[in-house]
């Protein structure tokens, strides 16, 4: 006989049994492993015996490719110790006398800013003065303490040329252009300077101790039409 106690009892379980839900099947997406960022060459660690520090290059920040590096140089018939730049490739390469070369990553003139020719490395300084070109302050008022006529922006860290900046002359005259330190890790490769040629200071303190006072320097001509203006 059919007891209520029995109906509450077969109510009961068929509740729990309406409630439970059946296990599913869970397919489980493999998530892609991140390959480390490539390390960065010994050659980019901080530097502390100079007048001011020179921080480390973090990792992944620089694509590999422009950190420094032994090659056959592109440019052999220029001759060893010639000192030549790349823009569109974002290089620099100094000469050496077994038809080998040294290559720089290097960022290079922004459009209207870019420019070619033939000039000689006239001096070189160590932790050098900024003093930005009058045409500059004109477009960048914020530099007017720094002009040439206020004595330029004292050395360290926070100066635009850097470790070391090579100054770069043509017939005897200053073309304004420098090839310079203070290149930020993240825009080396890229067109965002005013002109100048711009390295990593340990790079620019690298090519400073090989390049030779007189030096020819050849900035080949852009072939990207962003970048049309020539010192010729």
């Amino acid at each position: 006989m059919f007891s209520r106690r029995m109906f509450l009892a077969f109510g009961a379980s068929a509740g729990l049994s309406a409630c439970a839900r059946r296990p599913t099947e869970v397919t489980r997406t493999a998530v892609p492993e991140i390959a480390p960022p490539a390390p960065v060459p010994d050659a980019y660690g901080a530097i502390w015996d100079e007048p001011f520090p020179v921080p480390a290059i973090p990792p992944g920040v620089v694509d590999p490719e422009l950190f420094r590096r032994h090659v056959p140089s592109p440019h052999a018939g220029l001759g060893a110790g010639t000192v030549i730049v790349d823009p569109d490739a974002a290089f620099l390469y100094l000469n050496e006398a077994d038809g080998q070369a040294l290559r720089y990553g290097v960022s290079v003139g922004a459009e209207g800013f870019g420019w070619s020719g033939t000039a000689r490395m006239q001096y070189k300084r160590a932790w050098p003065r900024w003093t930005p070109p009058d045409e500059m302050v004109a477009r960048q008022p914020q530099y007017e303490p720094y002009s040439i006529a206020n004595g330029g922006m004292d050395p360290g860290p926070g100066n635009p040329l850097g470790a070391r900046a090579l100054y770069l002359f043509q017939n005897g005259e200053d073309t304004l252009y420098r090839i310079h330190g203070a290149c930020e890790p993240q825009y080396l490769g890229k067109s965002v300077s005013s002109g100048c040629i711009r390295m990593l200071d340990q790079d620019v303190i690298d090519l400073y101790n090989r390049v030779d006072h007189g030096a020819e320097v050849v900035v080949l001509k852009s072939m990207k039409p962003d970048r049309l203006m020539s010192l010729y």
